[in-house]
């Protein structure tokens, strides 16, 4: 397991590479650091046109995303949309040592192409409005047409005993994140009256097994899913979901199902904002030094609702 956790621990590192050329006449805006960034990467794309960067939507069976382009050979994950669906993020790392770095693509008219690349620092999720990428205990919020240095969401979070690796927002501010420090736990965090409160373990529902992580909360917090290592499971990690129920207790855990899970280790879901597809990521090896993202359409989250 250890190229496993080699995979979800968090990273350390800097936000945006410093910008080697000074303009001496013009005040350097953020899109040009994210300009010169984009070529500096190393990271080529073929032309990408139209909705969901031109790939053909998927049914209810999951498949490769953007096969050959960014799921190929080697290690791609943490692929999410951002709000609007006219941004598109992942994770991959192309130096040695290895070097986690989120690739981010913009939809420009019709065409996609890549415009900004930072070293990644907790997994990226965006908050419903699309205005917040949060990194784990971390965040950037949007300026202008790009990103704010990364910030602390302070003690409350930012805590050395704790290890975040992905914090999921719901609409009305409700924060779950894992910790893969004490236990594999997820925890969860409302927001009462306006403010903060303490976060709190979830019950057995969510955190049994092994390998609990990596949670996305709906943003009108109807739904729970993670993955987790459990007994009747496919093999490896799988994806299970959890549905809100009327008295706002979770209820059971259920298990994807192998439409969506494999006997590879399938993790990190996260659900398309315009609500149709759920992104996550799968091992195509044993070792998982070959990760690629997978999409599948949400239907099987209404398939899979209890009925009331």
């Amino acid at each position: 397991m250890d190229i496993l956790k080699k995979c979800i621990d968090p990273v350390t590192g800097r936000g945006l590479r410093i910008v080697k050329t000074l303009l001496l006449i013009n005040i350097i805006s953020l899109s040009a650091v994210q300009a010169q960034e984009n070529s500096e990467s190393g990271f080529d794309f073929p032309l990408l046109e139209g909705p969901y960067m031109g790939q053909k939507p998927p049914g209810m069976v999951a498949e490769p995303f953007a096969p050959g382009i960014i799921s190929k050979e080697g290690w791609e994950l943490e692929g999410v949309f951002a709000p609007g669906m006219k941004e598109f993020y992942f994770t991959t790392s192309h130096e040695e040592p290895f070097s986690p770095t989120v690739i981010g693509l913009r939809q420009q008219g019709n065409v996609w192409k890549k415009y900004i690349e930072f070293k990644r620092k907790g997994e990226t999720v965006f908050s419903p409005d699309g205005n917040r990428m949060h990194m784990a205990e971390g965040y950037k919020d949007r300026v202008g047409d790009g990103w704010s240095e990364r910030k602390s969401l302070g003690p409350m979070f930012d805590r050395e005993d704790w290890g975040i690796m992905r914090l999921s927002a719901s609409a009305m501010g409700t924060y779950v994140f894992d910790d893969y420090k004490n236990g594999d736990v997820i925890r969860i965090s409302k927001v009462v009256n306006g403010e903060r409160q303490q976060p709190v373990e979830m019950g057995p529902m969510v955190n049994s097994g092994k390998y609990t992580a990596h949670p996305f909360i709906a943003p009108d917090e109807s739904y729970l899913i993670w993955d987790s290592e459990r007994e009747g499971g496919f093999g490896d990690s799988d994806l299970y979901i959890s549905f809100r129920q009327e008295d706002g207790s979770w209820g059971p855990a259920i298990n994807m199902g192998e439409n969506v899970n494999s006997d590879k280790w399938d993790a990190y879901a996260s659900v398309t904002p315009d609500g149709k597809y759920i992104l996550f990521n799968r091992g195509i090896d044993q070792e998982n030094d070959n990760v690629d993202i997978y999409w599948v359409d949400a239907q099987i989250i209404e398939n899979l609702r209890p009925r009331q």
